[in-house]
C-alpha cells in the first residue's frame, strides 16, 4: 500500500460528518485539511471547534469545495450528507470537477444500478472523465446486508437462500437517527410520513441489488414493507418521550425473487428501547451458515468503514465502485 498521508476534505459536518472528521484527525496516513457545510452556524468557525474538538483544526468551515482549495491541495472527500440522489448527486458531481476522489455515506450511492441506472451512468462517466474514484459505503448499506455475506459465501458450495436480520436498540443512536425511524409518532402520522418516502432505513434495494448482481442472479421480482413498533409502555431517551401507543422504531422487510422463488430477505428492525440487539446472516445451502455480530454500533462503524475505505478508493481505477469491487476494505 501507498505511505502517501492522504490529504482528506469533510463533506458534511453533521453528527455522522463530524465524527468522520474527528476520527481522520486520530488516524495516521491521512490528514484533514478542510471542512464543507452549508449550515450558517458553521460556517467560518474553526473546524476543530464545530466537531467538537479541544483544541483548533487551523482553517474554517467554508460552504463551497471551492474555498479549501483555493487554500490547499486535497486529495480525497470524505461526502456525509443527504441519502438521495435528488440531494447529492449535484454535490458529487461538483467534487469531481474539482479532480478529487470520494467516499461517500449516501445509502442510495452504494449500489445505484437497480434503482438508479441513469443517475448511475452520469456519475460513472464523471468519474471517469477526471481519472477519479466514486464509492458509496457505510455499515448498511455497504457492509451487514451485502458485501458481508458474499464474503461468506466464499466458503459455500451451493448457495440456496440468504436471510439477513438487523435489530438494534435505537435508544443509543444519536437523535436524527431516532427520529428518521419515526420515535414518538402517532401511528397515523408515521403511515403518511413513510408514504412520503422520506422516512425509515434507506439502502435495502441497493443491498439486495449489490447481492443478486454479484452471484449473477436474475432479480425477478423485488417487494418490501414497512409496520411500525408502537410502545407498550413508556420509554425516554436524550431526544424523545414516548407513551405507550406512540411509534418507539420500525420494522421493515424486503424480498428478493429469481425465477424459482424467494433466493434473499431482508428485515431491519430499529426501535427504542429494543431488547435485543445484533445481526444474524442466514446461508441456507452447502453448508447451512449461521452467523452472528453483536456490538455492531451504526455511528461508530459507518465512521469506520468510511475512514478504512479512503485508501482503497485513493489506489482504486476510476469510475463509479462498490465495495464488492474492491480489495477488502480494512483497518490500516
Amino acid at each position: 500500500m501507498s505511505g502517501k498521508i492522504i490529504k482528506v476534505v469533510q463533506y458534511g459536518l453533521g453528527p455522522i460528518g463530524s465524527a468522520t472528521a474527528r476520527h481522520i484527525m486520530e488516524r495516521e496516513g491521512v490528514e484533514l485539511v478542510g471542512g464543507v457545510d452549508i449550515d450558517q452556524a458553521k460556517t467560518g468557525r474553526d473546524v476543530g471547534e464545530v466537531i467538537g474538538l479541544d483544541s483548533p483544526a487551523g482553517f474554517p468551515v467554508v460552504k463551497d469545495l471551492s474555498r479549501v482549495l483555493e487554500r490547499t491541495e486535497a486529495d480525497v472527500v470524505l461526502h456525509t450528507t443527504g441519502s438521495f440522489f435528488d440531494l447529492f448527486e449535484s454535490q458529487i458531481m461538483e467534487i469531481l470537477g474539482a479532480g478529487l476522489d470520494i467516499v461517500s455515506t449516501s445509502e442510495e450511492l452504494s449500489f445505484p444500478w437497480l434503482a438508479h441506472p441513469d443517475a448511475a451512468a452520469r456519475i460513472d462517466a464523471a468519474a471517469r472523465q477526471a481519472g477519479k474514484t466514486v464509492l458509496g459505503t457505510g455499515v448498511n448499506p455497504g457492509f451487514l446486508m451485502d458485501s458481508l455475506p458474499l464474503n461468506l459465501t466464499a466458503i459455500c458450495q451451493r448457495v440456496d437462500r440468504i436471510d439477513v436480520t438487523r435489530r438494534m436498540n435505537a435508544s443509543l443512536r444519536r437523535g436524527p437517527f431516532q427520529a428518521k425511524i419515526g420515535s414518538g409518532m402517532t401511528v397515523e402520522g408515521f403511515k403518511a410520513k413513510m408514504e412520503t418516502g422520506r422516512m425509515g432505513h434507506v439502502g435495502l434495494p441497493e443491498s439486495m441489488g449489490m447481492v443478486f448482481h454479484t452471484l449473477g442472479k436474475n432479480l425477478v421480482k423485488y417487494e418490501s414493507e414497512v409496520e411500525p413498533v408502537v410502545a407498550d409502555f413508556p420509554v425516554s431517551t436524550d431526544y424523545f418521550e414516548i407513551q405507550p401507543g406512540q411509534v418507539r422504531g420500525l420494522k421493515q422487510v424486503a424480498r428478493g425473487y429469481t425465477g424459482e422463488g424467494e433466493f434473499m430477505t431482508l428485515t431491519f428492525i430499529a426501535a427504542l428501547d429494543e431488547t435485543e440487539d445484533g445481526d444474524t446472516i442466514l446461508i441456507t445451502g452447502k453448508p447451512d451458515l449461521e452467523v452472528k455480530l453483536k456490538g455492531t454500533n451504526g455511528d461508530i462503524a459507518t465512521v469506520a468503514i468510511a475512514v478504512n475505505a479512503v485508501r482503497r478508493v485513493f489506489e482504486a481505477l476510476p469510475g463509479l465502485v462498490t465495495m464488492r469491487d474492491l480489495p477488502i476494505v480494512t483497518i490500516w
